[in-house]
């Protein structure tokens, strides 16, 4: 369809022909989709592939001193005088081999059943009395067990980057080339691989301090992990896909409680999240035009009042619309002098009353970010667009629709979808403001405006069920990451980035 023919239809045409396009091309998609899943995991394996041939050719090629770097790393750089390779691959390999023989290969053994005996009671000869001694700790060997699968990882990269270096300076030897000196390896740090060595750094704190704990708290989803199960004093278990069950599926004791609390905790998260992203984008966006309009007076001072507001902490204003609220708050009290109301108003302790309340306290606080956000913004779209469309006799209201809107979106798609996966696991409002109540004896440990990640909270602090809140982990981890790439890859703002005028 042309272009010309595809704005000639309304509205509801358009999401018809844009739907009808969607289920014809699925099938086109989902081929390229798998063709290119197809490529990468053959690309993946034409890799180990390739590694394999490099240890294969220094095994059946290489001198004496390749070969021997395949036992002790380094060997082979000492040996061409590749000072600093040499000291760095061998003393990798001692704090390797020190750390698995000495302390990390005892945790790895027991990661199967993650400990046999957790406290058992001992004859003390010395005092003549029994004493509680503990033994295995399941959550330590775990832990440390993950350390250790991480670390043989890094091994066996770095032992096969000393395999691929060694035949590489095999082949300089062969054909008289000149090896690089220790200087040359300096110079290249500093020069050549500079961004390596800039990243080096940070790339291990990622690893250290974001991989390896997420794939712990992986590892904890399917087990047993909770108050029961708590160690040092007891062990936890493997259990498998048990946990997905129960509040996925709602299997077990206490899975059809937990599966209704998640579905409706859930879907008022995906409300929330909602609400609080497009109210505040849409009220913050009318607020900075109406500041920006010719003829309002004081554009600085109400500017400078919104700074005022944003600087103010977050949670100060939280707690004090939480006592503001209250069933014998301010508000309820001013409103009952003045004779409007004789029954305090549930602003907390309704359901549907205190999911608006923190719908409406949400926009109080976010609206001034967004004024903020979306000045600037407003400021650079041409004039000449607005003088046009006034020309062409469009009203206000349609000049907003057609230009301001869609510049809006093009330009601040990536701040929506961040906006948006922020409110999702926005903790502060909802837990200063109501703490998820009000309670529902039908929910497992949760309130009726209680988020995903609120109620995680809860299941880790108050009720110590570590096992549960890691599969709630995921699931949020795993809802936020398609929510995010589909809409990101969908939106103009990556498809069209340079169309825009």
């Amino acid at each position: 369809m042309l272009d010309l023919e595809y704005l000639k239809k309304n509205q509801f045409e358009k999401f018809i022909w844009r739907v009808r396009q969607f289920f014809c091309n699925f099938p086109a998609a989902a081929a390229r989709f798998f063709r290119r899943l197809w490529a990468a995991v053959c690309g993946f394996f034409a890799r180990i592939g390739g590694a394999f041939g490099e240890i294969g050719r220094a095994v059946r090629f290489g001198d004496w001193k390749t070969r021997v770097s395949l036992g002790v790393m380094g060997f082979g750089h000492f040996a061409r005088r590749q000072y600093l390779r040499g000291a760095m691959y061998l003393l990798f390999e001692v704090i390797f081999g020190l750390y698995l023989g000495l302390f990390g290969w005892k945790y790895l053994a027991k990661m199967g059943s993650l400990g046999e005996t957790a406290m058992a009671e001992v004859f003390n000869e010395e005092t003549g009395i029994f004493e509680y001694v503990y033994f295995d700790n399941s959550m330590l060997i775990l832990l440390y067990s993950v350390l250790t699968l991480f670390f043989i990882c890094a091994f066996c990269y770095m032992w096969y980057q000393n395999v691929r270096t060694n035949n590489v300076l095999q082949e300089m030897e062969e054909v008289g080339k000149r090896l690089p000196s220790t200087k040359d390896s300096l110079d290249a740090m500093v020069n050549d691989q500079y961004y390596k060595t800039l990243l080096a750094l940070p790339m291990l704190g990622i690893l250290v301090f974001t991989i390896i704990p997420i794939v712990f708290m992986v590892l904890i989803a399917f087990t047993n992990y909770d108050q029961v199960h708590m160690p040092p004093a007891r062990l936890f278990d493997w259990v498998g896909m048990q946990n997905f069950g129960a509040i996925l599926g709602g299997s077990g004791i206490t899975g059809p409680a937990f599966a209704y609390t998640f579905r409706e905790v859930l879907i008022w998260t995906l409300l929330w999240a909602f609400f609080a992203t497009f109210t505040n984008y849409i009220l913050g966006m009318l607020v900075a035009l109406l500041i920006n309009k010719k003829g309002i007076r004081f554009k600085k001072f109400w500017r400078t009042v919104l700074i005022f507001s944003v600087a103010v902490p977050q949670f100060v204003s939280l707690l004090l619309m939480n006592q503001m609220l209250g069933t014998d708050g301010i508000i309820n009290n001013l409103l009952r002098n003045w004779g409007w109301i004789e029954q305090p108003l549930p602003f907390l302790t309704d359901p549907v009353w205190a999911k608006v309340t923190v719908i409406v306290v949400n926009i109080w606080v976010g609206i001034p970010f967004t004024v903020l956000i979306t000045t600037g913004i407003l400021m650079n779209i041409p004039a000449d667009l607005y003088e046009s469309a006034k020309i062409d006799g469009a009203s206000p209201l349609r000049a907003y629709l057609k230009i301001t809107l869609p510049y809006m979106w093009f330009v601040t798609t990536p701040y929506l979808i961040s906006t948006f996966v922020g409110n999702i696991n926005n903790f502060n409002v909802i837990f200063l403001l109501t703490n998820g109540k009000p309670l529902d004896l039908k929910f497992q440990n949760a309130g009726r405006t209680d988020l995903l990640i609120t109620w995680l909270y809860k299941l880790t602090y108050d009720e110590q069920n570590y096992s549960f809140a890691a599969v709630i982990g995921i699931v949020t981890f795993i809802i936020i990451a398609v929510v995010s790439l589909i809409f990101y890859n969908r939106s103009k703002a990556v498809r069209n980035e340079e169309e825009f005028m």
